[in-house]
């Protein structure tokens, strides 16, 4: 065990880099703390991918499965004996894997920003925010027990406030920061007040004693309940809602669209391939419990993925700006991630949701980050982020351009690139558990490949737009990130994930199912096949399906109108009618009960000041009055 100290400087790194950039950056150049910064994530991401060799294909695996390392610990409170929250590193199947996708996303993101950012004010600021950031994920992925989590899951929320509201001289930027920090919150309540639950009901926090199969600590569970409900289902229940409002899960989705303000490469690093998986990567931590102690919360999962995959996925297909049509896609893939989770078993094949979703979130990281920063490379090029803007940029822009494509072609499910195969698992898993949620899922896979093919011609096809100056493809620093990721879409699909990471951390044999992989991908091509008819050349017909489509096309274009609903609810009904006699009563009867204990108070001291007068007569009279009326009282109670 001792073989992996070094992971310490995995979490240690980026922290040093975010003090060192924070503190001192001011002091030099700009580019200085752009290559501080993106030298120490370098070296985080080396030695993540050395401690994710070491351990999938080093010595870490035994007849009972990958063991469960703890090569850092420090208690930090004690409650009880049992009852004590750690700081540590937990090394096992699926925090090797977070360490690899938080590492080498953050680590492209540096590098991207070195070209994207240049000459921006506030660059050194900007790196420092980027290391603190990387600091949280690594803190939150490595956590030892869910309370540790928790800790860097609030300092994750602190830094996507930070960075969604960068350009703080921007109204909408800081309405955006406020929004995610905002919904984010309400969800976290329900997060704590869930690892509180548990915590009463287990006696402990610690990862190892939770996740075990057949534990008891769960012994008392049984018999305690709420309206019906067992307090497992209450605690695992808040825990996931925890998890939809960092990942985004309807109903809390609204943050993520309104997140694209922030710089694009934080689009990528945030709300793509990283902090937005947190939610997905919750549950698979808590899976165990969840599975064997909740079924039902495992239920709410499965349909509240399966909903918000297709929900967001049909918000798509309407928006023009080419950030919130990736914001929306991404929100459609944690929806399949979720759903994932909610519709596997346990151990072997029968856990083949849970190793699909682990699977979908390592590919999904690489094609959609690469989506993110093809897309700023676009906005680099013509300074809008609206598809209307853009047109004929393969000619300008050959090597954003073919990665682009490639990134489409992977989230399409075409094979044999990455997404082929994750998201073939998923549908495999969703065929067994849950037939609903399969039909729902293929609809998806054609409405997945329309959108993003509606997007790639829009933007690399039709006619030239009337740009201001020709376009251009992006710098090295931003196109080296491109390739990089283009070849880790490619090939990532062709990890042994059965092997590697399953929930009771023993590999199985799985093989391809040509009788759901075949629709799928006809279904796929479809898609790109009426996106190929409607908006590879310029027509008419797209504006003439949306007249015909009215209030249904309206509606889906202003996402249902839950921003709207949103803010009738809080500003109508929650401000009007629960804070304003709140804050009435706080002002008059709280407020005014302690102002009128100060003025009686001032009152009394006014009228009784006179026995402080100082003279020597006063003082000997209320002495002899005092001693007179103690006397008088004693004789009266004796006789």
């Amino acid at each position: 065990m001792s073989g992996y100290t070094y992971t310490v400087f995995i979490l240690i790194i980026p922290l040093v880099m975010f003090l060192i950039t924070g503190l001192l950056g001011m002091k030099w150049k700009p580019i200085v703390s752009g290559i501080i910064g993106t030298t120490g994530m370098g070296i985080s991401w080396i030695l993540s991918l050395i401690t994710a060799g070491s351990y999938f294909f080093g010595g870490s695996h035994g007849a009972e499965g990958f063991h469960a390392i703890v090569p850092f610990e420090l208690t930090w409170l004690k409650f009880t004996d049992t009852l004590i929250i750690k700081m540590g590193i937990l090394l096992d199947p699926i925090s090797v894997m977070m360490l690899v996708v938080v590492t080498t996303i953050s680590f492209m993101v540096h590098v991207y920003s070195l070209g994207y950012m240049k000459g921006e004010s506030g660059f050194a600021r900007f790196y420092a925010f980027l290391s603190l950031f990387t600091f949280s994920m690594l803190g939150l992925v490595i956590a030892t027990n869910i309370f540790q989590m928790y800790i860097f899951w609030e300092l994750v929320g602190v830094s996507s406030f930070l960075l969604i509201g960068f350009y703080y001289t921007k109204p909408s930027a800081v309405a955006a920061s406020k929004k995610a920090f905002i919904v984010t919150r309400f969800a976290d309540l329900g997060f704590l007040i869930g690892i509180l639950i548990l915590s009463f009901v287990t006696g402990t926090f610690d990862f190892a004693k939770l996740t075990e199969p057949g534990t008891a600590i769960f012994g008392s569970a049984a018999s305690m309940s709420f309206m019906g409900i067992s307090a497992m289902t209450w605690a695992m229940t808040l825990i996931f809602i925890g998890g939809a409002g960092k990942s985004a899960m309807f109903p809390l989705h609204i943050w993520l669209p309104d997140a694209m303000e922030g710089p694009t490469p934080v689009s990528a690093l945030i709300h793509a391939a990283t902090m937005v998986v947190a939610g997905v990567f919750l549950v698979a931590r808590m899976f165990t419990v969840i599975h064997f102690q909740a079924p039902d919360a495992q239920e709410i999962i499965a349909y509240v993925g399966g909903f918000t995959s297709v929900f967001a996925a049909v918000i798509a297909i309407t928006q023009y700006d080419i950030k919130r049509v990736l914001a929306f896609s991404t929100l459609s893939q944690l929806g399949y991630m979720m759903l994932a989770l909610g519709v596997s078993g346990y151990g072997g094949e029968e856990g083949l949701g849970y190793m699909a979703s682990m699977f979908h979130l390592f590919t999904h990281a690489m094609f959609k980050a690469l989506l993110f920063l093809g897309a700023g490379s676009i906005i680099h090029a013509v300074h809008s982020n609206y598809m209307y803007d853009m047109g004929g940029l393969r000619k300008y822009m050959p090597i954003t351009h073919i990665t682009f494509l490639i990134a489409c072609l992977t989230i399409a499910g075409v094979p044999p690139l990455s997404g082929f195969f994750s998201k073939d698992e998923i549908l495999v898993a969703a065929y067994n558990h849950n037939k609903l949620l399969f039909a729902v899922e293929y609809i998806v896979a054609g409405l997945t490949a329309f959108y993003m093919f509606r997007l790639y011609f829009s933007v690399f096809w039709g006619k030239d737009r009337h740009y201001h100056h020709t376009p251009h493809e992006s710098p090295l620093t931003m196109s080296i990130p491109l390739i990089f990721l283009a070849v880790a879409s490619i090939f990532a699909g062709f990890l042994p994930f059965h092997h590697l990471i399953t929930s009771d951390k023993l590999g199985f044999v799985t093989e391809m199912h040509y009788a759901i992989a075949i629709p799928s991908v006809l279904i796929g091509l479809f898609g790109i096949a009426m996106a190929w008819i409607l908006y590879k050349k310029e027509s008419t017909i797209p504006a003439k399906l949306a007249l015909k489509w009215g209030v249904l096309y309206t509606a889906t274009y202003n996402k249902f109108y839950f921003d709207e609903i949103y803010l009738f609810v809080t500003r109508k009904i929650i401000f009007n009618y629960i804070s304003r006699p709140i804050a009435w009563f706080d002002r008059h009867i709280i407020d005014g009960f302690m102002v009128g204990i100060g003025l009686v108070t001032e009152k009394i001291s006014y009228q009784i000041k006179g026995m402080q007068s100082g003279q020597l007569q006063h003082y000997a009279f209320m002495f002899v009055a005092g001693t007179l009326a103690l006397t008088l009282s004693m004789l009266y109670f004796l006789m």
